[in-house]
C-alpha cells in the first residue's frame, strides 16, 4: 500500500463526502480509491469512513485521523516545495473558481502573463456565477464579489468595484429615459379590465442558488430605493446579463469596468447618475484548514496585482 497516497485519498474523501468525487478530482480510478481506503483501514485496524446511500461521513476515529493527516500532508508539501526551490519556480496545477464576467474580462486576458512568469504552473479555471464549495469540490481558491459567503474561509480583499445603471439606446428610444428610480417600478393597470401600462422593463438577474431576483439599488443623500421592477427577461449569469443589456431587453445595473467599453462606443447609455449603488467588494477565498502552498500564495498575490487597476477605491 502507498500509505501517503492512501492518506491523500482519505483526506479528499473526508472533505468531499464522496469516493467518486475524490477519484475525479485526483484523477485516480474509482476502484483504486476504494482499495486504498480499505487497505488503510485494514492497516490501522479501525473504520475511518461510514458510507450511507447519500454521503460518506467520517467516524469519530476518522475525524481524529483526518486532523493529523491534513497537518502531516501540509508539512510534507512544504518540505517538498522548500527542497525543490518551488517558491522561486513553482510547479503543479491550481484549481480556481471565478465568476463569468470577471473571468472573461479581467482574469483570462491576464493569464498569458501569469504563464510567462510561472511556466510550470498550470491553472484549471472553473467559470460560473454559482456558489462553490471549495473543500467539497477540491477547489484551491475562488474569486467572488459581494458579502463573504462563509466565515470559515480565509478572504483577501482585492478590489471594490463601482456600479452603473444603463440601457441600450434602442431600448431608450422605445421606452424613454427615466429621470428617477421610481419610474422603474411596475406600473399598475389604470382601470379594471385594461391592459397594464408598459412602463420600463428591468433586465433581471436572479440567484443561481435561490432563484430569487436581485433588485436594483439606488442611494442618494441618505435615501435608499430598492427596485424589483417589471422583469421581462432574467438571467443568472453575468456575461449573459451584459448581453441582455446590449440587446435592449431592459434597464439594469452592471459593474463600471464591464459597461465602460460599451458606453464609450455608444452601445450602452448611462442613466440616473445622481443615484449610486454601494461598491461591490471582491475577494480571493481559500479554505482556512487547507495548507496554503507556495503556488497558491503566488497565485493569490498575482490576482491582487491583476485586480488593482479595477479597484475603484
Amino acid at each position: 500500500m502507498d500509505q501517503l497516497l492512501a492518506l491523500r485519498v482519505f483526506v479528499r474523501i473526508a472533505e468531499s463526502g464522496a469516493f467518486s468525487r475524490a477519484a475525479d478530482t485526483m484523477n485516480i480510478p474509482r476502484p483504486t480509491v476504494t482499495k486504498l481506503v480499505q487497505d488503510l483501514e485494514r492497516h490501522l485496524g479501525t473504520k475511518l469512513l461510514h458510507r450511507t446511500t447519500r454521503r460518506v461521513n467520517v467516524t469519530p476515529e476518522g475525524a481524529a485521523y483526518y486532523e493529523r493527516a491534513t497537518r502531516l500532508i501540509g508539512e510534507l508539501d512544504e518540505m517538498d516545495e522548500s527542497a525543490s526551490h518551488s517558491r522561486a519556480l513553482p510547479r503543479g496545477r491550481i484549481r480556481v473558481d471565478v465568476g463569468s464576467v470577471v473571468a472573461n474580462m479581467i482574469l483570462i486576458p491576464a493569464l498569458p502573463g501569469f504563464r510567462a512568469r510561472y511556466p510550470d504552473l498550470h491553472v484549471d479555471l472553473g467559470v460560473s456565477d454559482r456558489p462553490v464549495d471549495l473543500i467539497g469540490e477540491g477547489v484551491d481558491c475562488a474569486i467572488r464579489g459581494g458579502p463573504l459567503p462563509d466565515t470559515s474561509l480565509v478572504a483577501r480583499r482585492i478590489a471594490d468595484m463601482d456600479w452603473v445603471t444603463c440601457a441600450s439606446p434602442v431600448y431608450l428610444k422605445a421606452r424613454g429615459v427615466p429621470l428617477h428610480p421610481s419610474e422603474l417600478m411596475p406600473q399598475p393597470a389604470q382601470d379594471a379590465g385594461k391592459r397594464r401600462v408598459p412602463g420600463h422593463a428591468v433586465a433581471g438577474y436572479f440567484s443561481s442558488l435561490t432563484g430569487r431576483a436581485f433588485p436594483l439599488e439606488f442611494h442618494n443623500a441618505g435615501e435608499r430605493i430598492l427596485v424589483h421592477g417589471q422583469v421581462e427577461v432574467a438571467v443568472n449569469e453575468s456575461t449573459a446579463h451584459l448581453s441582455a443589456l446590449l440587446a435592449g431587453v431592459g434597464i439594469g445595473q452592471a459593474f463600471k469596468f464591464m459597461a465602460a467599453p460599451h458606453i464609450e462606443n455608444g452601445r450602452l447609455t448611462r442613466l440616473l447618475d445622481d443615484w449610486t449603488r454601494p461598491r461591490q467588494p471582491f475577494h480571493v477565498l481559500y479554505a482556512s484548514n487547507r495548507h496554503l502552498s507556495a503556488k497558491i500564495r503566488l497565485f493569490v498575490d498575482w490576482v491582487a496585482e491583476v485586480f488593482a487597476p479595477f479597484d475603484d477605491r
